[in-house]
């Protein structure tokens, strides 16, 4: 069997695709993944085989869009204006961006790029001939590509954001460059979405009207070596703060949090683990003696010595969590996230607050309260035992066999 993967060009993106590539070459089959050029380093230290040929709007100008429409929508929560859709930069003042310009002279081009990009999906599709075609939310290459070709494709979920949510933090995006209509197939719609496959325990089922393949979430974040001293237990509660490096750059500085959440638990009686990378670190600045900073160590090798996890809400930060039936503190600072915080809160899993609420108290407060109270890792633990009842990804090859055999 041949499984065409289409991927975006963010790995956190696709990062829940890795196990299930494992997968399918472990059982004898043969896939191929569809990136940008950007992403055939990921790709490839992932063990999967890339084919460099998709393009498009980055994530980065995507995201920061969807942001300034919340704005001007009246949904942005945060008390600061979003940052400029194209620089990066703090906006003064919403009409700082110049829509019009930007309609006029940036966004034939990105739905060229886009465009250039569906058709690539199409003519590796047509000559490689896949049987099934998998791909992220945010890479729609793949749905079109199995469409014109006639086979079946699913959408792999990457946590508790399902693919029918509000309009201002849908995951989905638009088909902007006419592609779907283009091959023949009309306008694009949500609902051609079919099949998704769903990673998540019952009480964080993302919405989606989609048939369902279930399967458990299995951590990948890198391949980086762990510490030895993280095989010995502590012999104090540990608590891990692992903040988003590109969060920054999306969201804006109003987000780097980090620094507040380190001085926030220095007075704990805890041990604090910071995951950060080699920028983090440099910002950070002196620690206190009781604050343990690691470069790029793999969350999930982390997070099964830990007692609490504090993160900004990002779905492979909240997942992997609960793979290690951990309670979680999720202060968010975009729609999406805030979502996933506010679901694993509802699931008795954990606390969430919006981003500019979390001060030194409010997060200090949280994590005591998620340190000492019971329940919380009750809820953790049950929510830890529904995935590990869900299909591994070997199973799962065998549902993808039965769908490609339809």
């Amino acid at each position: 069997m041949r499984l065409l993967f289409t991927v975006s060009s963010w790995p956190t993106h696709y990062s829940a695709m890795v196990p299930l590539g494992w997968a399918l070459q472990a059982a004898g089959h043969e896939i191929r993944v569809l990136c940008t050029p950007a992403q055939v380093g990921p790709v490839s230290q992932a063990a999967l085989p890339p084919v460099p040929v998709l393009d498009g709007m980055e994530v980065v100008t995507r995201l920061r869009l969807q942001y300034y429409e919340e704005a001007v929508a009246g949904v942005w929560p945060f008390p600061w204006l979003p940052p400029h859709p194209v620089s990066g930069e703090r906006l003064r003042d919403l009409a700082d961006f110049d829509v019009d310009g930007f309609r006029a002279e940036v966004a034939p081009e990105l739905a060229a790029r886009a465009a250039r990009s569906f058709d690539a999906a199409v003519e590796f599709a047509r000559v490689w001939r896949p049987d099934v075609v998998l791909h992220d939310p945010a890479s729609l290459e793949g749905l079109l590509a199995a469409r014109v070709l006639g086979v079946p494709a699913a959408l792999c979920l990457w946590g508790p954001v399902g693919t029918h949510e509000a309009e201002h933090m849908r995951i989905v995006p638009t088909d902007h460059s006419g592609s779907f209509p283009r091959h023949g197939l009309g306008e694009f719609d949500l609902d051609m979405i079919e099949h998704v496959v769903d990673p998540c325990p019952a009480a964080l089922a993302p919405p989606t009207p989609a048939a369902r393949l279930p399967v458990r979430y299995v951590p990948y974040n890198g391949n980086r070596p762990a510490p030895a001293w993280l095989l010995h237990p502590a012999d104090r509660p540990r608590v891990c703060v692992t903040w988003s490096t590109a969060l920054s750059t999306v969201s804006g500085p109003d987000s780097y949090l980090l620094p507040e959440v380190i001085h926030a638990l220095r007075d704990l009686d805890c041990d604090v683990i910071v995951t950060a990378t080699s920028a983090d670190v440099a910002a950070l600045g002196p620690v206190p003696v009781s604050v343990r900073v690691v470069e790029h160590v793999p969350l999930r090798m982390v997070l099964p010595g830990c007692d609490v996890v504090v993160h900004h809400g990002g779905s492979g930060s909240a997942m992997t969590a609960l793979c290690a039936g951990i309670p979680q503190f999720i202060a968010t600072f975009a729609a999406e996230q805030t979502v996933t915080g506010e679901r694993v809160a509802a699931a008795g899993a954990g606390r969430h607050t919006l981003g500019h609420l979390a001060d030194r108290e409010t997060i200090r407060d949280a994590v005591k309260d998620l340190l000492f109270t019971s329940t919380y890792r009750v809820a953790a633990d049950r929510l830890r035992r529904e995935l590990l009842a869900r299909p591994t990804p070997a199973k799962f090859v065998e549902s993808l066999e039965e769908l490609a055999a339809r």
